[in-house]
């Protein structure tokens, strides 16, 4: 399977809003691209965004095939509604998005070592599927320290990350929001693909994505 796991710094850092920009972008460039939103904890609005933004029409069942009611990390939602989250369920979902075009982004839930079940993590899910990395980052004060620490987490897993999206999802700029981006440049085992810009609504698909 080709493609990208899209995970980020931490829960609500512009994940769906980056992962439906690039696929916008790739379909821009004439590839046929797909979001794939494993799990969905609370409303189904990332994957109904990201179905928007994907190559063509597909069941929302495609794309998001497991959905939790529960705003909260996938293991405490399924302990809440006493179930259990299908570990196949999720590979077997972005096998067939797969079989529907040529690349598939998978935005993972949360943060990297969000819990999906009592033994395994978000974290197991991208090394099962076998993905490079994208990192989403919230640009703010604190950043720096989140995308390292992820960044070494990503690495002891056995995968690589590709780049970092860096997201300015806050007009106001701080000394913080202007200086991170040669702080990461400078300290980053990983480069700086885009940088999503507040209230951005499309960008050009980075040479490192091509």
């Amino acid at each position: 399977m080709k493609g990208f796991f899209i995970t980020g710094t931490d829960t609500e850092v512009g994940k769906t809003y980056a992962t439906a920009l690039l696929l916008k972008a790739f379909v821009n460039a004439g590839v046929q691209a797909f979001g794939y939103k494993p799990i969905a904890c609370g409303d189904r609005q990332d994957a109904i965004t990201l179905a928007d933004a994907s190559a063509e029409p597909l069941p929302l069942d495609l794309i998001n095939p497991v959905w939790l009611k529960m705003p909260t990390a996938p293991m405490i939602a399924a302990q809440f509604q006493n179930c259990d989250i299908p570990w196949q369920t999720l590979l077997n979902g972005a096998t067939e998005l797969a079989s529907h075009g040529d690349l598939v982004l998978v935005e993972g839930v949360g943060g990297w070592q969000v819990p999906i079940t009592p033994t395994q993590s978000v974290a197991d899910l991208a090394v099962a599927l076998d993905l490079p990395v994208l990192l989403v980052i919230d640009n703010k004060l604190g950043a720096i320290n989140h995308t390292l620490l992820t960044l070494e987490s990503i690495t002891a897993s056995g995968l690589k990350c590709a780049g970092l999206i860096l997201n300015h999802p806050r007009e106001e700029r701080d000394a913080a929001s202007i200086s991170n981006v040669a702080a990461l440049e400078a300290l980053s085992s990983a480069p700086i693909l885009i940088e999503i810009m507040h209230g951005q609504t499309e960008i050009e698909l980075p040479d490192g994505l091509r």
